[in-house]
Formats: C-alpha cells, structure tokens, sequence
C-alpha cells in the first residue's frame, strides 16, 4: 500500500507540473513573452550567440522522459528491493517514516488518500522586492518585477492594488533592499555579513542575493566600457547571460561595440541583429541604428537596415535619420574609392544639400564624385559649397579639378587663402604655382600674384615651381635670373638633374665656362647631356639664337617675380634641348584626400656626330637631315642651310616638310627673315610649324625695322605677331620705345608701366626715358 501511495504521489506531483508549464506557456502567448523567450540568445566568450531562455534559467523540462519514467514504475517495481534510488528518496521525503509495522487502520486510512490525490501546494514567492518597490511608489520597477514573478511563478497572481502591499515588517531587510535600490552594493554585501553575524539561522532573500550578483556584473562591466577594457566587457558578458536581455539594452550596445573594438565585427553585428530581430521598443531601436552606423562599415549596415518594420504611418521606422545614415555611407565612400554607395544615398544627400543648404553635404559629394574622376559634378558640388562656406576641404577639392583641366592659375587663386589650412592643402597650392609658371603661353600675371607665388615657393623649398622659375627666366631672355632660380633649386635638391641641366646650360650661355665645368665636373657618371654639352660650340649672340628643331618642344614659359636682368630689344633666344625640361603637375591622391606630385620628363635627343666639315651635296636625303639638325645644335646654321636644302629633295613628304622647317630656322638664325619665309615655302608645313614660323619671322622683321628707326612699320610687325601669340616682355619694351619714339606717350607710358609692374628693370628705364622725353632737363 505504501508503494501504491507513493507512486500516485509522484504521478500527482508530474501532472502537477506539466498543468503548471502548460500554464506558463499559455501565460507567455499572453504577455507576448514566447516568442521572445525562444529567440532571446546569449553572447558567449567565444563570440557566438546561442538561444536562451530570458525567463527561465533552468534547462526545459523533457515531458517525455518523465511520463515514460512514470510508466515503467509499476507497483510491484516501487515494493520491491530494486526501486530507484531517486524514487526511494522521493518516497522518503513525501511521507515521515514509520517506526511500527503497518496495521489494517492505518491502511485504511491511507485508501482513500491513493484514490483522492490533493493538489501540490502552492510555490512560496518571494515578494520583498515587490513589497519594496510597492512601498515607495516606484512604478517602473514595481512592475518590471512583476512581470518577472509571472514568469517564474505561472501560478502566482499579483495583487490588484501593488502600491497597497503592507511594507516589510522587517526593517533590517527594508533597510537592505534601501541599499540595493541607491546602488550601493558594497554595504549591502556588509549588511548582509553582518546580520548572518549576528544571526546565524537568518538567510537573505535568494531575489536579493541573485539581484546584487547581477548588478555588480553590470556595473562592473560598464566602468570597464567606460575605461575601454573591452576584452573585460565580454567575459562579464558571457559570464552573466541575465544581463544580455532586451530589459539591458545598454548592456547589449555596450558588448555588441566591444566585439567591434576586438576585431570580431561579426559578433557585433550579431548583437545589433538581436535586437532588432527581438526588441520591440522603438526608440532603443532607433539608437541601435545609431549606435552601429558609427561602428559598422556599408555592407554591415545594410543587413540591419533590412530588418527595419513599417511605423504604422505609411513611412518606415528610420526615416528619421535616413539622411544622416545617407551622410554616413557617402563620408564612407570618400574614404574608399572602391565603395559604390547605392544612388539612394547619394539622391538622399542631394536633396538635403539643395533643400537644406548646407556646405558640409554640397563637400561629401564633391568628395565622392572627385574620388571617382566625375569631375563635372565635383566641381559642381565644390562650387556650391565654396558659395556656402568657403573652406580649406573645399578650396583643394576645386583647386584639384582645376589643375587636371589645365586651370592652374584659378587653382592657385582659389588655394592662396588656404595654402597654409594642411599639408595637403600646402601641396595643392604648390602644386597650381608650378602648373601656372608651365602654361604655354605665359599667364598675364600681376605683379602681386607673380611675389607670392615667389614667396611660397622660397618659404617652402619647393623645388618643381622654382625650376619652373628658372625656365621662364630664360624665355625671357633674363639668364642672370634663370641661374639664380637654378641654383636655389640645387641647393633645395642637389641630386635634381633637371634644375642642373638648366643652369650648365645658363652658364653656357653666358659664356661661364669655369661654371660649366664645375657643373660637368659635379655630375660626371650621371647625365650624360650635361656631359655631352662640351661638344657644344658657345651660344650666339642674342638676337641670333635658334628656334626649337622639330623633335623638340616649345620651351613652356613661367614668369621670374623677383631680380630681373634688363632686357635686349631683340627676339628672346629659343632654346636648344630645353625637350628634357621637368614638367609638374598635380594628381588627387584617391586612397586619401592628398595632393601628389608627378614628375615628367622627355628623353633627350642622342648626338650625332657631325664635328667635322663635309660636303653635304655627297649625302642622300636621309643622312642630309639628321646632319642638318645636328649642325643645328652645334650653332652652324650656314652649313645647315645647304644640309636641309639636299634634304629638300627626298622623295617622302614628311622628311621634306622637316627639312624645310629646319632650313627656315637656319635663316632666321642668321637674321635672313625674308629667306626664312621663302623656305618655309618650299615645302606644306603643318599649321603648328607654320604658325610658329610665322611668329618668328614676324618678331625678327619687327626687330629690323626697329633698327632702321623705321617705328611704324615695327608696330604693324609687332601688331600681326599679337593675333597669333601673346607678346612677349621683351617686346612690349620694343613697342614701348616705338611709341616713345613717335612721341604717343600715353601709350608708351601704358605699356612701359604694365612691364615695370612685371619687376622688369626696363620697364623703369623705359618710364624714366618717357620722363625724360616729356621733361628734358635744360642742363643736359
């Protein structure tokens, strides 16, 4: 009978049970807590997030296994000497022992009790904290709590009037849960030692203790977040699973970033989908986005951006701050060249930079469309934001696009304000001077942006602008000037070849010829031109200089702001070689907002060995030519002239166009103009080679008849070279002096005034011979 007894019990006790988690599940469809309870997961130390149940501690009751345990423990099973030991416990426990032998009364009693099963009694709950709460009004709390004992307890029915729940009656507890509400665990934690002291059968309340563990893990690991211990963050974490809950949407924010920090984005990211595939308050989901835009990249985002829900109002529940998410992805497209923002972003930012009017948007997308060689719309978008606010971050990004159109002199006026904003915006500025004093032809500068590019360019050593000087000096027929420049340029770089190049090639011309061999002695066994420049008879006298052969560029010209070497009216001298000149340019530096210098250089043509005296009518066309140009470089233009004229009679077009332009060089390098023009008959020239020609021979006539005083006709010269290319300084002084001489001294003081203005000392000669003129003084 006692084993019938026993095993209805525990049959009662399981039915029992499985009521009571049947009413739990039914209770958590009702409070909406299932589905959260089956999704909710906890952040492992290893990184890995695994359900959990956020309710419940204890591991799920297998229903199964108990009724089958149930099943296989017949009565016989339970009388006899083999029952379970765990069975045997049980029976222990559910009736006292029996210290007589079981009589026929007792038996009777006992019947109607294995027939009759009455119902487990109810769990006790531990309502202190409620009563706490309740006592002093706090609301929040008091139903946070409540909702907790529903789901520990499925059976356990709240008061209907919390706030009317008696307080503690014991006061050292009230006390306690006091402590426990101001955040001051450490005397809790001594208030309990102390009353467990002094009343060793006294326990505290489990609530209490497992509420005190689980706020000193919180606080112990946000003060590690704060201090950005952030490998401390997950192991807490991990270690209390309590706190990774939708209830501690901090605490989640806090360990999805220290995954982040870590290096394990992944686990971050993993977090962040929590909580918005499980979390339902609005606002917290609104921060999540938030808070992972400024730690996760694009791709990341985008995932959590697709579990975005409708707000109920036709719109979705980011809307309000698409627009700064779209000015995130954009921020981060400009770091990444290779990142392809989605158009809605970018139409997003647009729409705020035109309703909105703010340059910083008007600056992302200049940035990103620069980033990716869109420069029609960078420069765009560059434009409206300097209209806005005009920045350093907006003055280089224009003043780039600038420079790659072959704008440079609006790049250097858009960059001087900013030049010393950044590095990078140092080198944009740098870089547009260099650019400027390369134009072909020369910039009309002013005299105070020719003195602070000079300035800037000393102040920072920069080497490129000051070769660049050091070129233009020379096609302003100023050598004094360009070898200064060169030799700055050396002493900023000494292993600049370049800058050498130029400067034993000034000194050459002014007939240095200890200079020059300093230079050759210097770079011997590493440039072979400059080595090379002793085959090279001495220059000829200015005004008599050649022009370019066809294999080699136009010198690019660039204006010498400071000392000025006066000026022969006669045509500047064209150099020779002056193809292996640097050419600078700026590129934008795409891994980087970052400007960057490239340097260019042509090869030199090879020498030709034609030093010694031969009849050029024994050669054939072919061998005539190269010899032609090589007499060219060695300044033999008479022996030239016969050279080109044999070349003249080769049978393809191309070689008799070069001859006849080599030939008319050769004329115009003896001052022949007249018979320059009748060899550059002899043969179609291409509209380039014509118009330089042209040009030259034009000056060259101007010249002549300057000299032969007759000043009409060197106006009419100067005036047809001005429609093809713009006048050079040398000869604005010649029609400076043609005007003075026919006594228009409006005029003459115009152009006189324009060169002085240049830092040109014959445009004050000129100015004082114009005073001169006007007012002679009666001593002289």
């Amino acid at each position: 009978m006692k084993s019938s007894l026993l095993t209805v019990s525990v049959a009662v006790a399981v039915a029992g049970l499985i009521i009571a988690m049947k009413n739990r599940d039914n209770l958590e469809e009702g409070l909406g807590l299932a589905a959260q309870n089956r999704a909710d997961s906890q952040i492992t130390q290893t990184g890995s997030i695994k359900p959990i149940d956020i309710a419940f501690n204890s591991p799920p009751v297998d229903m199964k296994t108990v009724a089958d345990r149930i099943q296989a423990t017949a009565p016989s099973a339970v009388l006899s000497d083999t029952t379970p030991a765990a069975v045997q416990a049980t029976s222990d426990t559910a009736a006292p022992a029996q210290t007589a032998p079981v009589t026929s009364d007792a038996i009777a009693q006992a019947a109607p009790q294995s027939t009759t099963p009455q119902p487990a009694p109810p769990p006790k709950v531990d309502e202190s904290a409620l009563r706490y709460f309740a006592s002093h009004g706090d609301k929040a709390r008091l139903q946070a709590e409540i909702s907790r004992l529903q789901a520990l307890y499925p059976d356990w029915v709240p008061p209907a009037d919390p706030l009317a729940v008696p307080q503690n009656s014991d006061k050292q507890l009230e006390a306690m849960w006091q402590l426990y509400s101001e955040g001051r665990y450490a005397e809790l934690r001594k208030a309990i030692a102390d009353r467990q002291a002094a009343e060793t059968a006294w326990q505290p309340p489990a609530d209490l203790l497992e509420r005190l563990d689980v706020a000193e893990a919180r606080a112990r690991l946000v003060n590690a977040s704060d201090l950005k211990q952030y490998a401390t963050v997950v192991d807490i974490g991990a270690n209390t699973p309590s706190l990774l809950t939708c209830s501690e949407i901090d605490i989640l924010w806090r360990v999805a970033e220290a995954f982040i920090r870590t290096n394990r984005t992944a686990r971050g990211e993993d977090a962040y989908v929590y909580i918005l595939k499980n979390c339902v308050n609005p606002q917290e989901r609104l921060a999540t986005v938030q808070k992972a835009s400024a730690l996760l990249s694009y791709q990341p985002m985008q995932d959590l951006l697709a579990l975005e829900k409708p707000d109920g109002n036709g719109g979705r529940e980011f809307d309000s701050i698409r627009t700064d998410l779209a000015r995130r992805f954009v921020a981060e497209g400009n770091d990444d060249p290779k990142l392809s923002v989605a158009p809605e972003y970018l139409s997003q930012v647009e729409r705020a930079a035109e309703t909105q009017g703010l340059a910083s948007d008007a600056l992302l997308l200049g940035w990103y469309h620069l980033r990716r060689e869109n420069h029609d719309q960078a420069e765009k978008w560059f434009r409206a934001a300097r209209s806005k606010d005009d920045s350093a971050s907006a003055s280089q990004g224009l003043a780039l696009i600038l420079i790659d159109d072959h704008k440079p002199q609006e790049a250097e006026d858009v960059m001087y304000r900013w030049r010393d904003a950044s590095k990078d915006a140092t080198a944009t500025y740098l870089a547009a001077t260099a650019n400027v004093m390369a134009l072909q032809p020369p910039a009309n500068l002013s005299e105070d942006v020719l003195g602070r590019m000079a300035a800037e360019v000393i102040e920072q050593k920069y080497v490129p602008t000051a070769q660049e000087f050091g070129w233009y000096a020379r096609s302003l027929n100023q050598p004094q000037t360009a070898a200064r420049w060169f030799e700055t340029a050396l002493r900023w770089k000494p292993d600049d070849e370049p800058s050498a190049y130029g400067l034993v090639i000034t000194r050459n011309q002014l007939n240095d010829r200890q200079g020059v061999a300093e230079i050759q002695r210097l770079w011997a066994g590493r440039s072979e031109r400059i080595a090379r420049l002793g085959e090279v008879t001495p220059q000829s006298p200015i005004g008599s200089a050649p022009l370019p052969s066809p294999n080699q560029a136009i010198p690019q010209t660039a204006v010498a702001p400071t000392i000025s070497q006066p000026l022969k009216t006669s045509p500047a001298p064209s150099e020779t070689n002056v193809d292996t000149r640097q050419r600078t340019t700026a590129r934008s530096g795409y891994g980087g907002s970052q400007t960057q210098i490239t340097t260019v250089r042509r090869s030199a043509r090879g020498p030709r060995g034609c030093s010694t005296t031969l009849n050029a009518q024994r050669l054939n066309p072919g061998d005539a030519l190269s010899r032609g140009w090589c007499l060219m470089d060695l300044n033999r233009p008479m022996e030239a002239i016969e050279a080109f004229e044999v070349a003249l009679n080769s049978s393809a077009g191309k070689a008799r166009e070069d001859a006849a332009y080599g030939q008319s060089l050769a004329y115009l390098r003896v001052g022949l103009a007249n018979n320059a023009a009748v060899a550059a008959a002899k043969a179609p020239l291409s509209r380039k080679r014509a118009a330089e020609l042209q040009v030259a021979i034009l000056a060259d006539r101007a010249l002549t008849a300057f000299s032969a005083k007759r000043y009409q006709e060197t106006l009419i010269y100067l005036d047809q070279r001005a429609q093809l290319q713009q006048e050079r300084i040398d000869l604005m002084v010649l029609r400076g002096y043609c005007y003075l001489n026919l006594k228009m001294y409006d005029d003459a003081e115009r152009i006189f005034t324009a060169v002085a203005a240049t830092g040109n000392k014959d445009g004050n000669r000129g100015l004082i011979d114009l005073r001169l003129a006007r007012h002679p003084d009666p001593s002289d």
